[in-house]
Protein backbone atom coordinates (compact mmCIF):
# COMPACT_ATOMS: atom_id res chain seq x y z
CA UNK A 1 0.00 0.00 0.00
CA UNK A 2 1.09 3.46 -1.04
CA UNK A 3 1.02 6.23 1.46
CA UNK A 4 0.59 9.91 1.21
CA UNK A 5 1.66 12.33 3.65
CA UNK A 6 -0.89 15.12 4.52
CA UNK A 7 0.70 19.02 5.12
CA UNK A 8 0.81 18.17 9.01
CA UNK A 9 3.00 15.62 8.50
CA UNK A 10 0.26 12.53 9.07
CA UNK A 11 0.89 9.51 6.41
CA UNK A 12 -2.77 8.40 4.87
CA UNK A 13 -3.28 5.62 2.93
CA UNK A 14 -3.46 6.39 -0.39
CA UNK A 15 -5.88 4.49 -1.52
CA UNK A 16 -9.52 3.42 0.66
CA UNK A 17 -13.02 2.14 0.64
CA UNK A 18 -15.74 4.46 -0.09
CA UNK A 19 -18.95 3.68 1.59
CA UNK A 20 -21.08 5.96 -0.65
CA UNK A 21 -24.61 5.01 -0.92
CA UNK A 22 -23.48 1.78 0.61
CA UNK A 23 -27.02 0.57 2.42
CA UNK A 24 -26.11 -0.02 6.57
CA UNK A 25 -27.03 -3.76 6.24
CA UNK A 26 -24.17 -3.89 3.35
CA UNK A 27 -21.64 -1.44 4.59
CA UNK A 28 -20.42 -4.15 7.41
CA UNK A 29 -19.50 -6.98 5.23
CA UNK A 30 -17.82 -4.64 2.85
CA UNK A 31 -15.20 -3.29 4.78
CA UNK A 32 -15.02 -6.43 6.33
CA UNK A 33 -13.76 -7.49 2.70
CA UNK A 34 -11.95 -4.29 2.21
CA UNK A 35 -9.78 -4.97 5.32
CA UNK A 36 -9.06 -8.54 4.77
CA UNK A 37 -7.64 -7.53 1.07
CA UNK A 38 -5.24 -5.28 2.68
CA UNK A 39 -7.44 -2.03 2.92
CA UNK A 40 -6.05 0.12 5.58
CA UNK A 41 -8.26 3.75 4.82
CA UNK A 42 -12.17 3.52 4.87
CA UNK A 43 -14.13 6.80 4.12
CA UNK A 44 -17.76 7.23 4.97
CA UNK A 45 -20.19 10.23 6.49
CA UNK A 46 -22.43 11.35 8.73
CA UNK A 47 -24.94 11.51 6.10
CA UNK A 48 -24.81 8.37 4.34
CA UNK A 49 -25.96 6.74 7.47
CA UNK A 50 -23.49 3.87 7.70
CA UNK A 51 -21.16 5.42 10.17
CA UNK A 52 -21.94 2.76 12.78
CA UNK A 53 -21.22 -0.26 10.67
CA UNK A 54 -18.04 1.37 8.97
CA UNK A 55 -17.33 0.95 13.40
CA UNK A 56 -17.96 -2.38 13.67
CA UNK A 57 -16.53 -3.61 10.76
CA UNK A 58 -13.23 -2.30 11.78
CA UNK A 59 -13.67 -3.55 15.67
CA UNK A 60 -14.49 -7.24 14.28
CA UNK A 61 -11.73 -7.02 12.09
CA UNK A 62 -8.82 -7.32 15.10
CA UNK A 63 -6.38 -4.63 13.73
CA UNK A 64 -5.44 -2.19 16.15
CA UNK A 65 -7.04 0.96 16.00
CA UNK A 66 -3.73 2.98 14.61
CA UNK A 67 -3.91 0.22 11.67
CA UNK A 68 -6.94 1.93 10.48
CA UNK A 69 -7.17 5.19 8.61
CA UNK A 70 -10.40 6.25 9.11
CA UNK A 71 -12.20 9.73 7.55
CA UNK A 72 -15.65 10.84 8.12
CA UNK A 73 -17.54 14.04 6.83
CA UNK A 74 -19.37 16.94 8.88
CA UNK A 75 -23.16 17.60 6.87
CA UNK A 76 -24.30 20.95 6.37
CA UNK A 77 -26.95 20.70 8.92
CA UNK A 78 -24.20 20.99 11.53
CA UNK A 79 -22.57 23.55 11.05
CA UNK A 80 -21.83 25.84 12.87
CA UNK A 81 -18.93 26.19 15.82
CA UNK A 82 -21.15 24.21 18.61
CA UNK A 83 -23.19 22.34 15.78
CA UNK A 84 -20.11 20.91 14.57
CA UNK A 85 -18.49 19.92 17.56
CA UNK A 86 -21.16 18.02 18.35
CA UNK A 87 -21.53 16.40 14.88
CA UNK A 88 -17.83 14.78 15.34
CA UNK A 89 -19.31 13.53 18.58
CA UNK A 90 -22.34 12.24 17.05
CA UNK A 91 -20.00 10.53 14.05
CA UNK A 92 -17.06 9.25 16.96
CA UNK A 93 -19.86 7.62 19.11
CA UNK A 94 -21.41 6.11 16.05
CA UNK A 95 -17.48 4.81 14.91
CA UNK A 96 -16.74 3.80 18.52
CA UNK A 97 -13.79 5.16 18.97
CA UNK A 98 -11.77 8.28 20.62
CA UNK A 99 -10.17 9.96 17.61
CA UNK A 100 -10.73 10.57 13.67
CA UNK A 101 -7.72 10.14 11.62
CA UNK A 102 -9.15 12.91 9.10
CA UNK A 103 -12.47 14.89 9.67
CA UNK A 104 -13.93 16.86 6.57
CA UNK A 105 -16.70 19.09 5.72
CA UNK A 106 -18.55 17.30 3.46
CA UNK A 107 -19.80 20.71 1.27
CA UNK A 108 -18.59 24.32 0.86
CA UNK A 109 -22.36 25.49 1.72
CA UNK A 110 -21.97 29.02 -0.41
CA UNK A 111 -25.35 30.01 0.35
CA UNK A 112 -24.00 30.33 4.00
CA UNK A 113 -20.75 30.39 4.34
CA UNK A 114 -20.39 32.01 7.57
CA UNK A 115 -21.85 28.69 9.13
CA UNK A 116 -19.29 26.78 7.16
CA UNK A 117 -16.17 28.82 8.85
CA UNK A 118 -17.39 28.26 11.74
CA UNK A 119 -17.83 24.64 11.16
CA UNK A 120 -14.11 24.93 10.04
CA UNK A 121 -13.43 26.92 13.29
CA UNK A 122 -14.71 23.82 14.97
CA UNK A 123 -12.27 21.14 13.00
CA UNK A 124 -9.28 23.47 14.01
CA UNK A 125 -10.47 23.02 17.52
CA UNK A 126 -10.84 19.48 17.73
CA UNK A 127 -7.28 19.36 15.88
CA UNK A 128 -5.49 21.58 18.50
CA UNK A 129 -7.13 19.69 21.09
CA UNK A 130 -6.01 16.18 19.39
CA UNK A 131 -9.25 14.48 19.11
CA UNK A 132 -8.92 14.22 14.75
CA UNK A 133 -5.69 13.49 13.35
CA UNK A 134 -6.05 16.25 9.92
CA UNK A 135 -8.82 18.28 8.79
CA UNK A 136 -9.82 19.13 5.57
CA UNK A 137 -13.06 19.78 3.00
CA UNK A 138 -14.83 17.60 0.21
CA UNK A 139 -16.51 20.09 -2.70
CA UNK A 140 -14.55 23.01 -2.26
CA UNK A 141 -14.54 25.08 -5.72
CA UNK A 142 -11.26 27.79 -6.39
CA UNK A 143 -13.44 30.63 -4.69
CA UNK A 144 -14.76 28.75 -1.68
CA UNK A 145 -10.89 27.54 -1.02
CA UNK A 146 -10.00 30.92 -1.24
CA UNK A 147 -12.20 32.48 1.16
CA UNK A 148 -12.11 30.05 3.63
CA UNK A 149 -8.05 30.12 3.93
CA UNK A 150 -8.17 33.88 4.57
CA UNK A 151 -10.41 33.25 7.24
CA UNK A 152 -8.87 30.43 9.13
CA UNK A 153 -5.56 29.26 10.28
CA UNK A 154 -4.90 25.84 9.80
CA UNK A 155 -4.89 25.01 6.05
CA UNK A 156 -6.92 22.43 4.45
CA UNK A 157 -5.06 19.00 4.42
CA UNK A 158 -7.51 17.27 1.58
CA UNK A 159 -10.05 18.66 -0.66
CA UNK A 160 -12.36 15.25 -1.68
CA UNK A 161 -13.76 16.30 -5.03
CA UNK A 162 -15.18 14.94 -7.98
CA UNK A 163 -12.27 13.41 -10.08
CA UNK A 164 -11.95 10.99 -13.44
CA UNK A 165 -10.61 11.08 -16.53
CA UNK A 166 -13.65 12.70 -18.08
CA UNK A 167 -14.12 15.24 -15.43
CA UNK A 168 -10.72 16.23 -13.87
CA UNK A 169 -11.13 19.73 -12.41
CA UNK A 170 -7.35 20.72 -13.13
CA UNK A 171 -8.05 23.96 -11.83
CA UNK A 172 -8.99 23.28 -8.80
CA UNK A 173 -6.12 20.47 -7.92
CA UNK A 174 -3.61 23.18 -9.35
CA UNK A 175 -4.69 25.34 -6.24
CA UNK A 176 -4.74 22.81 -4.43
CA UNK A 177 -1.04 22.03 -4.97
CA UNK A 178 -0.18 25.51 -4.93
CA UNK A 179 -1.45 25.87 -0.99
CA UNK A 180 -0.11 22.37 -0.05
CA UNK A 181 -3.86 21.01 0.02
CA UNK A 182 -4.41 17.45 -1.75
CA UNK A 183 -6.71 16.51 -3.87
CA UNK A 184 -8.35 13.27 -2.92
CA UNK A 185 -10.75 11.57 -6.05
CA UNK A 186 -14.01 10.61 -5.41
CA UNK A 187 -15.79 8.65 -7.67
CA UNK A 188 -12.18 8.09 -8.77
CA UNK A 189 -13.47 5.47 -11.87
CA UNK A 190 -16.73 7.75 -13.20
CA UNK A 191 -18.79 5.13 -11.57
CA UNK A 192 -21.88 6.83 -13.00
CA UNK A 193 -22.76 7.26 -16.36
CA UNK A 194 -21.29 10.44 -18.00
CA UNK A 195 -22.03 12.18 -21.66
CA UNK A 196 -18.94 12.44 -23.40
CA UNK A 197 -19.26 14.33 -26.71
CA UNK A 198 -22.88 14.97 -26.68
CA UNK A 199 -23.27 10.71 -25.98
CA UNK A 200 -24.14 8.37 -23.17
CA UNK A 201 -20.47 6.98 -22.40
CA UNK A 202 -19.08 5.40 -19.57
CA UNK A 203 -15.32 5.28 -18.69
CA UNK A 204 -15.29 1.57 -18.22
CA UNK A 205 -16.20 1.43 -21.73
CA UNK A 206 -13.48 4.01 -23.12
CA UNK A 207 -11.51 2.40 -25.83
CA UNK A 208 -8.68 5.20 -24.80
CA UNK A 209 -8.50 2.96 -21.27
CA UNK A 210 -9.33 0.42 -22.67
CA UNK A 211 -6.21 -0.28 -24.92
CA UNK A 212 -3.77 0.87 -21.78
CA UNK A 213 -5.69 -1.94 -19.76
CA UNK A 214 -5.42 -4.32 -23.04
CA UNK A 215 -1.31 -3.28 -23.16
CA UNK A 216 -1.03 -3.90 -19.14
CA UNK A 217 -3.01 -7.04 -18.97
CA UNK A 218 -5.68 -5.29 -16.41
CA UNK A 219 -9.07 -3.52 -16.29
CA UNK A 220 -10.22 -0.12 -17.06
CA UNK A 221 -11.06 0.51 -13.39
CA UNK A 222 -7.48 -0.49 -12.23
CA UNK A 223 -6.06 1.26 -15.18
CA UNK A 224 -7.85 5.00 -13.91
CA UNK A 225 -6.90 3.97 -10.09
CA UNK A 226 -3.27 3.91 -11.04
CA UNK A 227 -3.62 6.86 -13.15
CA UNK A 228 -4.62 8.89 -10.23
CA UNK A 229 -2.07 7.23 -7.69
CA UNK A 230 0.98 8.27 -10.30
CA UNK A 231 -0.54 11.60 -10.24
CA UNK A 232 -0.20 11.92 -6.49
CA UNK A 233 -4.37 11.81 -5.53
CA UNK A 234 -5.85 9.62 -3.16
CA UNK A 235 -8.19 7.52 -4.60
CA UNK A 236 -11.81 6.21 -3.02
CA UNK A 237 -13.21 3.83 -5.21
CA UNK A 238 -16.46 2.17 -3.68
CA UNK A 239 -17.49 -1.35 -4.22
CA UNK A 240 -19.81 -3.99 -2.24
CA UNK A 241 -18.34 -6.92 -4.38
CA UNK A 242 -15.45 -8.36 -2.63
CA UNK A 243 -13.82 -9.27 -6.07
CA UNK A 244 -13.99 -5.63 -7.39
CA UNK A 245 -12.99 -4.49 -3.92
CA UNK A 246 -9.92 -6.85 -4.49
CA UNK A 247 -9.39 -5.94 -7.68
CA UNK A 248 -9.53 -2.10 -7.39
CA UNK A 249 -6.83 -2.92 -4.37
CA UNK A 250 -4.40 -4.45 -6.93
CA UNK A 251 -3.42 -1.22 -8.47
CA UNK A 252 0.46 -1.21 -6.84
CA UNK A 253 2.53 -3.41 -9.12
CA UNK A 254 2.54 -1.68 -12.98
CA UNK A 255 2.91 1.81 -13.91
CA UNK A 256 1.40 3.19 -16.67
CA UNK A 257 4.33 5.48 -19.16
CA UNK A 258 3.74 8.94 -19.52
CA UNK A 259 2.43 9.09 -22.85
CA UNK A 260 -0.50 6.44 -21.50
CA UNK A 261 -0.91 9.17 -18.28
CA UNK A 262 -1.25 12.03 -21.18
CA UNK A 263 -3.79 9.85 -23.26
CA UNK A 264 -6.30 9.77 -19.76
CA UNK A 265 -5.18 13.47 -19.47
CA UNK A 266 -6.84 13.98 -23.04
CA UNK A 267 -9.95 12.11 -21.57
CA UNK A 268 -11.47 15.31 -20.06
CA UNK A 269 -15.14 16.76 -21.22
CA UNK A 270 -15.24 19.32 -18.42
CA UNK A 271 -18.66 17.94 -17.44
CA UNK A 272 -19.63 17.03 -13.95
CA UNK A 273 -21.45 14.32 -13.03
CA UNK A 274 -22.03 15.07 -9.60
CA UNK A 275 -24.14 17.97 -7.93
CA UNK A 276 -23.09 21.57 -8.66
CA UNK A 277 -20.88 22.63 -5.07
CA UNK A 278 -23.00 25.76 -5.53
CA UNK A 279 -26.23 23.96 -5.48
CA UNK A 280 -25.87 22.49 -2.41
CA UNK A 281 -27.99 24.67 -0.21
CA UNK A 282 -29.95 23.81 3.85
CA UNK A 283 -33.47 24.35 1.90
CA UNK A 284 -33.06 21.53 -1.07
CA UNK A 285 -30.53 19.63 1.47
CA UNK A 286 -30.43 20.09 5.03
CA UNK A 287 -31.44 16.80 7.15
CA UNK A 288 -31.07 16.03 10.45
CA UNK A 289 -28.21 13.93 11.48
CA UNK A 290 -29.44 11.27 13.75
CA UNK A 291 -27.88 11.56 17.17
CA UNK A 292 -27.07 7.41 17.10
Amino acid sequence: MDTLTLNNDVAMPALGLGVFQTPPDETRAAVEAALRTGYRHIDTAAAYGNEREVGEAIHASGLARDDVFIETKIWISDYGYDATLHGFEKSAAKLGVEKVDLLILHQALPSAFDRTVEAYRALETLLDEGRVRAIGVSNFMVDHLTALLAKSTVVPAVNQIEVHPYFQQRQVQAFGAEHGILTQAWSPIGGITFYRDGSHGSTLEDPVIAGIADTHGRTAAQVMLRWHLQQGRSVIPKSTKPHRIAENFDVFDFVLSEDELAAVDGLDTGRRGGPEPTDITLEKFGRPVPEA
